[in-house]
């Protein structure tokens, strides 16, 4: 850990700091690029927006531009750092949007007292933008504040900690269920965690057919006699029952969705699952329950994590550049339902498909295919661009 601190914080100092820098895309190399970049030649195309408000995606950067934002209250699995100290993760998520399908994005840290404020200040210079990725907000305000942008926004708006996790576990779920013999209109699936992460993941896996979903939190399992539910959750609770705690819902459970924290997950429990278990633990940075653990207890369980060093990374990298450019693409004014469901779809046929060559060498692997430890498209398959945001610029 002290040589991936020391790596770390050498990465993003040297040999200068930061990870992003601005660059013209157009030449000012003589007085007549001057002329034509800035005064006099620059008002034509201001008359011509003023004219026309849609002539900004002809005329500007504003359709390949997006907005990565955040009020610093949920950083990574580090809590409420603040918007300045959120800075270096909301550098890191512009350098994949423009990796991965080439959108340009401008990071921006908001110091907000209120939801509201916060709220006030994306309204306010959203012009700039073709689309807004909010990021790190902590729950239930992430609700409220994606929610009121959504009614006031007439372009994209995409809270990527919500859908963006969502998405990729929808995937992933759909290839883990087949290989081990389960549908999802029948599986019994528990979610341990029931923040931004978790309702969204089983919103999306219940518009995507998931009849049975049970979810955790520290309290326990979300029933509708509970008074400390909130509009966001209140919607996934169950009925009132005996099934009260984690121990009672993991009772032959299918499947496990941990979004909460490090060894949540009382490896116990894997052993009063359903046959062929599945176990998401997406606890950043160290899961629910380590694989080597529940490996050790079920030799039938599939298993998938947030982290790179283990197979099947539920990894967003997966998700927001291809669905941002699919949505800028098709010039849609929101995110739908579709289109994250399109999404999902294009992911886990893509991990059925043969593995190519530069994907194997990038990892330096010899071999790759969809089975146990390979349910989900790697980050860097260059297929997932055309792929994926074909898919939701259709359903756009």
């Amino acid at each position: 850990m002290d040589d991936l601190r020391k790596r770390a914080l050498d990465y993003h100092q040297f040999p200068k700091p930061g990870k992003l820098s601005v660059e013209s895309s157009k030449s000012c190399t003589t007085q007549d690029d001057l002329s034509l970049a800035y005064t006099p030649g620059v008002a034509e195309p201001v008359r011509e927006i003023h004219a026309d408000a849609s002539n900004a995606y002809r005329y500007t950067n504003k359709g390949n531009l997006v907005a990565v934002i955040t009020d610093g209250t949920a950083v990574l699995g580090l809590g409420n750092m603040g918007a300045l100290a959120s800075k270096p993760v909301m550098e890191g998520k512009a350098v994949l949007f423009k990796r991965f399908a080439g959108i340009d994005v401008f990071d921006i840290e908001v110091n907000a007292k209120t939801p509201d404020e916060f709220i006030e200040t994306v309204v306010n210079i959203s012009p700039t933008f073709g689309g807004i990725n909010l990021e790190d907000i902590a729950a239930p305000h992430c609700f409220y504040i994606e929610n009121e942008l959504k009614k006031r926004l007439d372009i994209p708006v995409f809270h990527d900690d919500q859908h963006g996790t969502a998405v990729i576990v929808a995937a992933a779920l759909l290839n883990a269920l087949t290989l081990q013999g389960k549908v999802i209109e029948a599986a019994k699936i528990v979610f341990l965690g029931a923040g931004a992460a978790g309702c969204s993941c089983a919103k999306l896996l219940k518009s995507m057919g998931a009849k049975h979903i049970t979810m955790v939190d520290r309290t326990g399992v979300l029933d509708t006699s509970r008074p400390d539910l909130h509009d966001n959750n209140r919607e996934l609770a169950v009925a009132p029952s005996a099934v009260k705690t984690l121990a009672d819902a993991m009772q032959g459970a299918d499947v496990f969705i941990g979004v909460s924290a490090k060894n949540a997950l009382d490896a116990n429990l894997i052993k009063d699952m359903a046959v062929n278990p599945i176990i998401f633990a997406l606890a950043n940075p160290d899961p629910e329950v380590l694989p080597s653990v529940a490996h050790a207890i079920r030799g039938d369980v599939l298993m998938a994590t947030g982290r790179s060093d283990f197979p099947n990374q539920v990894n967003n990298a997966l998700c927001f550049p291809y669905l941002f450019r699919g949505a800028l693409d098709a010039k849609a004014k929101q995110i739908t339902e579709a289109m994250k469901i399109a999404a999902a779809h294009a992911l886990s046929e893509l991990a059925r498909e043969p593995v190519p060559a530069e994907v194997l060498a990038a990892y330096n692997l010899q071999s790759l295919a969809f089975g146990k430890d390979y349910i989900i498209p790697k980050p860097f398959d260059p297929r997932l661009l055309a792929r994926v945001s074909k898919a939701v610029a259709e359903a756009a």
